[in-house]
């Protein structure tokens, strides 16, 4: 087997974060849905970008944000995605390799710019998105660095990415890389929405090529296509290795074919903003995973790094979490 350099690589969406306060007025002003996501072009996002105030850019994405986290518990980890060569792609790359995690992926020459999320937040805390998702859409097998692959002990994979067939191609191809190398493969279903589209694709690669799957509650009975948790956990158990089942304020679940381990969750005084909070559960589980903890310690520490990512605005954690989880005692000083 090849030497281990990397406890995870996250393969995924590349989007630089951009986020900026407003009032209310200005979101009326502009028709912008208060709360909501949505989906914009090139065009729009220049002329928003123009209109904000004083903003903070960070690499963000899913896997990202996920693999930001492992390196905040002192994880090794590393990040492939798509992104182009113009100024948000020095934003992504600068930011990425600054929280500790390796990125060599190079830059497009061609075809969309790099993505970026416009993130709005109202003094009540309230998060208003607009996404171009641009470059990393076209993510494609060429992106993949197959030696980084196999030198990872897992390879996680988010959901958001599975709309485009070159995208899809290569998420295949990376957990055939995985596979051969002996390592493991994770998968995130990332949203309900994704799962309807891609049901029968991400059937399958739980099947095939997937040894831990991540799910929030709507995500695994959305795969499923039942009307109850309980259903849902019979029919995932047995179909990969483990699979991570989060459920909010209800905690966790983490099943396997002979085993069940009940997670209690971690409880904020205030819930400021929860995006984030499954990438940081997984970036928990993964590094207390990597490092051949028991499954309650896993998703004690996923639990841990969710509770600090929904106490404050943002994806990422603003205090260490290798400081958090030494000072709760699930990780030697």
């Amino acid at each position: 087997m090849q030497e281990t350099r990397y406890d995870v690589v996250g393969i995924g969406n590349a989007i630089v974060d951009i986020i900026g306060r407003c009032d209310d007025g200005f979101l009326s002003k502009h028709d912008l849905a208060k709360g909501f996501m949505r989906l914009i072009d090139a065009s729009e996002a220049d002329r928003l970008y123009g209109l904000m105030g004083p903003s903070i850019e960070r690499s963000g994405g899913s896997a990202a944000n996920t693999i930001a986290g492992l390196a905040s518990f002192g994880g090794r980890g590393a990040f492939i995605g798509r992104v182009a060569d113009d100024q948000f792609g020095k934003v992504f790359w600068h930011d990425i390799h600054s929280a500790g995690v390796a990125f060599d992926t190079s830059p497009a020459a061609n075809g969309l710019p790099t993505a970026v999320c416009l993130i709005l937040v109202t003094p009540d805390g309230e998060r208003t998105m607009n996404t171009f998702l641009g470059a990393s859409t076209e993510l494609g097998v060429e992106e993949l660095n197959a030696e980084m692959i196999a030198a990872a002990k897992i390879t996680y994979l988010e959901g958001y990415l599975f709309d485009k067939p070159e995208a899809k191609a290569a998420y295949y191809a990376a957990a055939e890389i995985a596979t051969k190398a002996g390592r493991k493969t994770a998968l995130s279903l990332s949203d309900a929405f994704c799962v309807d589209r891609h049901r029968a694709d991400f059937r399958k690669l739980i099947k095939d090529g997937t040894d831990i799957l991540f799910a929030n509650e709507k995500e695994i009975t959305a795969l499923y296509e039942v009307n109850s948790f309980d259903e849902a956990v019979a029919k995932v158990r047995g179909e990969c290795q483990i699979a991570v089942l989060t459920r909010s304020e209800a905690g966790s679940l983490i099943v396997t074919a002979n085993e069940t381990v009940d997670v209690r969750p971690v409880r904020v005084a205030k819930v400021v903003d929860a995006t984030g909070a499954g990438d940081l559960y997984a970036a928990g589980f993964l590094y207390g995973y990597t490092r051949n903890l028991n499954l309650a310690d896993c998703g004690r520490l996923g639990s841990l790094a969710a509770a600090e990512v929904i106490s404050h605005i943002g994806a990422r954690p603003e205090r260490p979490l290798s400081a958090i989880a030494q000072q709760e005692g699930l990780l030697p000083r």
